[in-house]
Formats: structure tokens, sequence, C-alpha cells
């Protein structure tokens, strides 16, 4: 990737955000806040996250997810300040027992822990909480969230690599049913990003595409 990804992927994340932004929350809340892009770490893609974190364009987000890594705790501090240089969020994987630690500002749960996302939101209403689904029973259940992360949209590697791509059509058709704002996630990169433009996300998340934009030797936004 070059620059040029770059200000797509932003670009694009950027329009998408602020489309979202004019639409009324369904469920009568006030709209949040909520960053234009958000990038997943991964422990094999994406070895030393904050380097990328510390480069990605002012309010992005970044979802760390540490799969029970050792070292778990000093990546958070380490993306906790890569993010407020940035004026970035930072949400922890599933542990909010991290997330307390590092003060960061919220969790994002997997498909398997949605219904964690009550009481989270109960004991910490100062966080956000973001979940992941892939499907359109499991967005049905994904309540109490202030954000999905649908996948995934396009054909992708890493841990969406085993799933049936939604494609354009099913993911506009559940966006339109979500209560809740909806990231995409999987197979985008600055190509398929344009297509999203119009979709009803409200903005772009990634993994590799993030990386190689973002990552040390590249230019940030």
């Amino acid at each position: 990737m070059n620059r040029s990804d770059a200000e797509s992927l932003w670009e694009v994340a950027s329009v998408l955000a602020r489309a979202a932004a004019k639409v009324s929350r369904r469920d009568g809340r006030p709209g949040l806040n909520l960053p234009p892009l958000l990038f997943f770490t991964d422990r094999a893609r994406t070895p030393r996250p904050w380097e990328t974190a510390a480069r990605l364009p002012i309010g992005s987000g970044v979802v760390y997810r540490h799969f029970g890594a050792p070292d778990a705790r000093d990546t958070a501090r380490r993306l906790r300040e890569a993010t407020r240089r940035r004026d970035g969020l930072l949400l922890i994987g599933l542990d909010a027992e991290l997330a307390e630690a590092v003060d960061a500002d919220g969790v994002h749960l997997p498909e398997r822990a949605l219904g964690q996302a009550a009481r989270l939101a109960g004991t910490r209403p100062d966080w956000r909480i973001t979940g992941a689904v892939h499907s359109g029973e499991a967005l049905a259940r994904a309540a109490g969230l202030d954000a999905v992360v649908l996948s995934p949209v396009f054909p992708a590697g890493g841990l969406s690599s085993g799933g049936l791509a939604l494609g354009l059509p099913a993911f506009q058709a559940l966006v339109a049913t979500a209560a809740c704002p909806i990231y995409a996630l999987g197979g985008i990169d600055a190509g398929r990003a344009r297509d999203l433009v119009g979709s009803g996300a409200c903005g772009l998340a990634g993994v590799s595409a993030i990386q190689a934009a973002f990552g040390p030797g590249k230019t940030s936004g």
C-alpha cells in the first residue's frame, strides 16, 4: 500500500461516519462520537500494533485483541499511549479487567460474549461497548451495544477466512435493520472501501489493510 491507499481508506471512513451521524439513533439515544476507522490488532499480522496506532489519522480507534498473550498488559499500555497522542479510542477485546487497568475507553466483545454487554453497560456507563457479529441472527441478539462490527463483508483472511462473505447487498440489508451503528469488516482494501459509500455503515474496520496503509514506513493521515 502507499499514501493514496491510506488517504482513500480514511476518506471513505470519514464519508461513512458523517453520513451515519446524520441518521437519528433508532433507540432514541443521542449519537455517539464513534471513530470512522477501527484498527483491529492480530498477534500474527500486527506484531507491534502500537507502531501502527501511533500513525493512524487523528480520531481513529484501536481494538486490541490479545488472545492471552503474556505481554498483553505492556502492549495495551503502549496502545493507550499511542491512541491518546492521536486523540483516539482504545477498546480491549473481551478483557474488562485489562481495560480497567490501562484506562481504556471500553471493550469489544466477540460474538460468543455478546450477552455481557448489558452488564458492562450498567457497571461502566462511561465505556464504549462494541461487539462482533457475523449474521442476521447474531445481530438480532446484539442488545446493549454502542456499535456492532459486522463481518465478513467481502472474502477475507485471518479470523474471518472461514466464514462465507455476506456480500454488499446482504450487508446493506442488515445495516438497515440494525438498532445501533454498524462498522464494515472483512476483505476491505482501498479499492473495495468505496463500494461501501451509501451502504449505511458508520465506518470501516480492518486488520491487514490498515496495517499496510498506516504501519511503519507508511505515511499517516
